[in-house]
């Protein structure tokens, strides 16, 4: 939102918990050269019944992991308390609304990375890039960042194991195709 701001960009900020909306609206509490429309709005990516269909041209989020960091307390809506299948079909419900607001050829940008359950990986990351492609958008890019500040690290330190660190996360470039069957 800040970068948006600075670029003079129109943007839209939907976040599900209202103290990161008002920290956001803390952060763009500053004056700037260039003229833009911010609005920052508490919500559900679920549910962007308050954006027009094909209105937005970029979409850039970062969703919570299937439970394994609690991204709130109790915040109804808070996909970041459900299970792993539980988890990815709420996704499948963002990446049906990230579709419908784009406009054609519009992009959408996330990133996650997968999880460690009982000492198996869990392809979180790809599991819920196909969530959007299987809604209609085709993959660009995949960037795989290294992850350096994960909070399990310190425990991990030092203490026998099994098992790799994950140490990446995915970052997904899709495109909204112009029709349900191009590519």
């Amino acid at each position: 939102m800040i970068e948006a701001k600075l670029l003079g960009r129109n943007a839209i900020g939907v976040d599900i918990n209202s103290e990161a909306v008002k920290l956001s609206n803390t952060n763009l509490n500053f004056t700037c050269q260039e003229k833009s429309k911010i609005f920052t709005k508490q919500g559900n990516a679920n549910n962007l019944s308050f954006i027009k269909d094909e209105s937005i041209d970029l979409i850039c989020t970062h969703p919570p992991y299937a439970d394994i960091i609690q991204y709130s307390k109790e915040t109804p809506g808070d996909i970041s308390h459900l299970k792993y299948e539980v988890f990815l079909k709420e996704l499948e419900q963002v990446a049906k609304e990230s579709y419908r607001v784009l406009k054609k050829q519009g992009i959408c940008t996330f990133m996650i990375g997968d999880i460690r359950k009982k000492g198996y990986v869990l392809p979180l990351g790809m599991n819920s890039m196909q969530k959007f492609v299987d809604t209609g958008f085709r993959l660009k890019e995949i960037i795989i960042k290294e992850q350096h500040n994960c909070r399990s690290s310190d425990y991990w330190e030092g203490r026998e194991r099994k098992f790799l660190m994950l140490a990446h996360e995915y970052i997904f470039i899709l495109e909204k195709a112009n029709d349900h069957n191009s590519i």
